[in-house]
């Protein structure tokens, strides 16, 4: 492989002991200041006892469930800079103090498609990374794989994802791909409400060092073999079916 992975997700999902899903409003979101007065819905939202959702038009979701709080982006073509979910993040939490937050982790997915009538991202995937066995000869498909790598970093750990995928276009074709998914999970302090807060503004507040080791460690450790032709990811957003 020889060009660069293509982010297309960035999610920051926070812990907490329990919580009230049903705080999470529109309104509540809007009059809080937590988003901008301008930001429409992209649907109605989704309110229940268990979890609600509040999904915007620019690509931003909040979920709230009883034991964590989730904020996600569609990154597109946006720059860094352009992406909201941090100062949202950081302003959900300074406004909700009271509740017991446990631990934060910030989650990257990127992709590399190949050309739709070749079968590189399963060779890529047996070839470089898998040796070869009497394993992969079994069953009445070719066996599939999803690989797990923990990196251990100085204050955090990467637990790194690498599944062979099909990205659903907006015209419904598909195109083959390799999906790298990264989770930086972040421990915070539990001892005092203070110590907590604090320490999760940092977290958020360090996030594009972590987007920079994402992007450093396939870059550098899973796209140099030279003998895969790469297409770069195209300007309409993809649709990864879940």
């Amino acid at each position: 492989m020889t060009q660069n992975l293509e982010i297309q997700e960035f999610v920051i999902a926070i812990a907490v002991k329990q919580q009230n899903p049903t705080v999470l409003t529109a309104d509540f979101l809007k009059y809080s200041g937590i988003v901008p007065n301008e930001w429409e819905l992209a649907r109605p939202p989704i309110l229940t006892n268990a979890a609600a959702q509040v999904v915007y038009q620019n690509g931003v979701s909040v979920v709230a469930e009883v034991n964590r709080v989730v904020f996600s982006e569609l990154i597109g073509t946006k720059e860094a800079q352009e992406l909201a979910i941090p100062a949202i993040a950081r302003k959900y939490i300074e406004t909700l103090t009271q509740v017991s937050y446990q631990a934060i982790s910030l989650n990257f997915r990127g992709y590399v498609m190949f050309e739709q009538n070749n079968n590189t991202p399963r060779n890529y995937i047996f070839g470089n990374l898998l040796k070869q066995g009497p394993w992969q000869n079994f069953g009445t498909a070719p066996v599939q794989a999803g690989l797990r790598f923990i990196y251990t970093l100085q204050e955090t750990q990467l637990f790194l994802d690498i599944n062979e995928v099909g990205l659903q276009l907006p015209d419904q074709s598909l195109l083959p791909a390799i999906l790298f998914s990264a989770n930086f999970s972040h421990q915070i302090a539990q001892e005092d409400a203070n110590k907590r807060l604090s320490d999760l503004i940092q977290v958020i507040g360090n996030w594009e060092s972590d987007l920079e080791t994402y992007k450093q460690v396939i870059n550098s450790k899973f796209l140099t073999a030279p003998s895969y032709q790469v297409n770069v990811a195209p300007d309409e957003p993809l649709i990864f079916p879940r």
